[in-house]
């Protein structure tokens, strides 16, 4: 699983009054939980934009007075009009506990339905596992290849070593359409 280091600032002040100041500042107040005492802290708006604005998934190395905590990102607030990052909620990773994390599915593979004119459709872009940390892999790789016009592939359906899936086994994560041109080729058989 990739990492990414963050410097962050730590902070005393709480309350809706000192975050209104940290983000003054033009950084994001932020706090760390899970196995331990809850941790306050701010961080600079362009250290964090790696980490929220892209499709990969991350273990956070937060340097807190000099100390390395590993986290997850869990929530991210966002302004509702001007897309500004209000709030950031972590959760600290324990040795020898399981973490749950969102991961990117990739898909490989050219589906049999595709071949005679169906649309492939990817339902959902991430699904949440819960593993050890270095049973983690950076993305989740789906093969379609036996797909088959209407045909669909569930998160019940997929098998990975050391990992748990918490979405729902009836979620939807690929299917193969109809669109007229498979219904053409069907009829033309």
């Amino acid at each position: 699983m990739k990492t990414i280091q963050i410097e962050t600032v730590k902070r005393d002040a709480f309350g809706k009054k000192a975050g209104k100041a940290v983000r003054r500042e033009g950084l994001i107040p932020c706090i760390l939980y899970g196995g331990g005492e809850n941790v306050a802290f701010s961080l600079d708006v362009k250290a964090v934009k790696p980490l929220i604005y892209t499709p990969n998934a991350y273990i956070v190395e937060l340097v807190i007075d000099g100390k390395v905590e590993k986290a997850v990102m869990r929530e991210v607030q966002f302004h509702p009009v001007r897309e500004q990052i209000l709030h950031i909620d972590f959760y600290r990773v324990q040795e020898n506990k399981p973490v749950s994390i969102a991961i990117p599915v990739r898909l490989t593979g050219n589906a049999e339905g595709v071949k005679i004119g169906g649309k492939l459709v990817l339902s959902a872009r991430k699904l949440t596992v819960n593993g050890m940390l270095e049973n983690l892999p950076d993305e989740l790789v789906v093969d379609v290849t036996p797909l088959k016009v209407g045909q669909t592939i569930f998160v019940g359906d997929l098998k990975f070593d050391g990992l748990k899936f918490v979405t729902p086994a009836t979620t939807a994560v690929c299917a193969v359409r109809v669109t007229r041109a498979s219904r053409g080729a069907a009829a033309a058989e």
